[in-house]
């Protein structure tokens, strides 16, 4: 099945209400276990930057893993980003979280470096996905740990629709209609490998993480 491209930001108030209310317990939650497993020597010190945070849930989720660490969410959208500043006053935080709005590339970032960048569910709403693999290039500092998941495209439309009613039949018809162009608008691993190597990151690994979830993970080169 060929990609169906979508929209890159999701700015529209009620769409991102929908998002911030949904229940991504499960996927957010092992993002950060993934995190945890693939670098379990990291020290968790410096910063950390994640690129198209949406509400920012996993952003939240990483500063209490690392509480020694600041983490930085960047994302172009306002209206995802009233959610995630809303949740940051209630997390008792701030002191070490911020959300930051930008687009890739050329986001005004706190910092030139980060000692590890990540990245969920960005990667299918860009139209030129270079742009993603560029950033963390230039924005991962030396043996920066670096993990990035984003759903995986199944092989039919059929497909797509039963991963929707499987994992989303609970939630409003905006939010499954949402997951169902987001499934048709990402990337197949081998895609993803291609892209990796035309970015220079090819020491990066692909897996499949789930019945519908990818992940790409590594550390940067350098010491």
């Amino acid at each position: 099945m060929d990609r169906t491209p979508e929209p890159e930001l999701m700015d529209d108030l009620g769409q991102a209400r929908a998002y911030a209310e949904a229940d991504f317990e499960e996927p957010n939650r092992m993002f950060v276990d993934l995190f945890l497993s693939r670098f379990p020597e990291w020290d968790g010190q410096g910063a950390i930057l994640d690129l198209g945070c949406g509400p920012g849930d996993i952003v939240l989720r990483l500063a209490r893993a690392f509480p020694a660490c600041d983490v930085t969410g960047l994302d172009g959208s306002a209206a995802m980003l009233e959610f995630a500043c809303a949740a940051l006053a209630e997390s008792g935080l701030d002191d070490r979280v911020r959300f930051v709005r930008g687009l890739l590339p050329g986001a005004q970032l706190p910092r030139p470096r980060y000692q590890a960048i990540t990245s969920n569910s960005l990667l299918h709403h860009l139209h030129r996905p270079g742009v993603l693999w560029e950033a963390i290039s230039e924005l991962a500092g030396p043996g920066a740990p670096i993990l990035v998941m984003d759903l995986m495209r199944p092989g039919s439309r059929d497909l797509a629709q039963k991963i929707v009613e499987t994992y989303a039949a609970e939630e409003p018809p905006v939010l499954k209609t949402d997951f169902y162009n987001s499934l048709l608008a990402a990337f197949e691993p081998g895609e993803i490998i291609e892209q990796l190597r035309e970015a220079g990151l090819g020491g990066l690994r692909v897996e499949a993480v789930s019945d519908r979830h990818l992940a790409v993970w590594g550390r940067m080169p350098g010491v």
